[in-house]
């Protein structure tokens, strides 16, 4: 096992951390057993990725009602010509959150394949075509996310992509919600990306989820839960997670436990909807 594994391995046992990872895992049981998620999962699925974009581009600041969200991804309403400042960001996190039904079934095995895809779908509408699905190289760098401090240089991306790429590979022998948050996190703080980054982090995040089984269904919102605890602990704890300290990690891995305990109460909410007839 190679030395970054057991590094995420050992985050379980930080003081409080446990509680934390049994909690999210609880919350995700618990909700995997709730009535409407019986015959009806892709239904709550669909408003999970509907609700869970939303909430991602607000974290990027742009922001569109829940139901305009809907009615894009539904291609009921199309989006205008020339894209407007906000509908750059949001046609890119539609996509990529849309984009994670199909990206979850090959992340374990095809880590790095996986994100360029959800780059390539995230930053379409942002990126020249050559910039698309690969990380950045030269001089370039990103200024996004710029409260975490300077983007690392492009020529130390790779190694921490390769990283990234053996936690995610090695996801069967480790808990889910710390082989997510630890993706999440890598993704932001590293930004791999000249754009794109936090789109791409988030989607990464949901996609890890599920396919760790922490969630198979696909019905909890992680990107809810991130935006419930605020934009301002979001990034404050990715901050943390940057400086590489064990208490900088430890309150990043509890802000993502946290998340997903609260996007396990959004996806109950949605189940609720669901069984009640609410969703059109």
């Amino acid at each position: 096992m190679s030395e970054v594994v057991e590094a995420v391995r050992s985050l379980a046992g930080l003081p409080g951390v446990t509680e934390q990872v049994d909690a999210a895992r609880e919350a995700c049981t618990r909700l995997r057993w709730h009535p409407a998620l019986r015959r009806r999962i892709p239904e709550a699925a669909a408003e999970s990725r509907v609700r869970g974009a939303q909430a991602s581009g607000e974290l990027d600041g742009a922001r569109l009602s829940v139901d305009i969200v809907r009615d894009l991804l539904r291609g009921v309403v199309t989006w205008h010509d020339p894209l407007d400042p906000v509908e750059e960001v949001m046609r890119g996190v539609l996509a990529a959150t849309a984009e994670t039904e199909h990206v979850c079934r090959t992340v374990s095995s095809a880590p790095l394949q996986a994100l360029a895809r959800l780059h390539v779908v995230a930053a379409a509408a942002l990126l020249p075509a050559d910039a698309l699905g690969r990380p950045r190289v030269g001089r370039e760098t990103s200024h996004e996310l710029a409260d975490l401090g300077p983007a690392l240089p492009a020529g130390e991306v790779a190694g921490r992509l390769r990283a990234v790429a053996e936690v995610v590979g090695a996801s069967g022998s480790l808990p889910g919600v710390l082989v997510a948050a630890v993706a999440h996190a890598e993704i932001a703080t590293v930004r791999p990306f000249v754009r794109g980054n936090g789109v791409v982090a988030r989607a990464l995040e949901r996609c890890l989820v599920r396919s760790t089984g922490l969630d198979p269904t696909g019905v909890v919102v992680p990107e809810v839960g991130h935006r419930s605890l605020g934009g301002p602990a979001y990034l404050g704890a990715l901050t943390a997670y940057g400086t590489g300290s064990a208490p900088g990690v430890r309150l990043w891995v509890e802000h993502c436990c946290a998340a997903i305990v609260a996007g396990a109460a959004e996806g109950t909410r949605i189940a609720d909807a669901v069984l009640a007839g609410r969703l059109h």
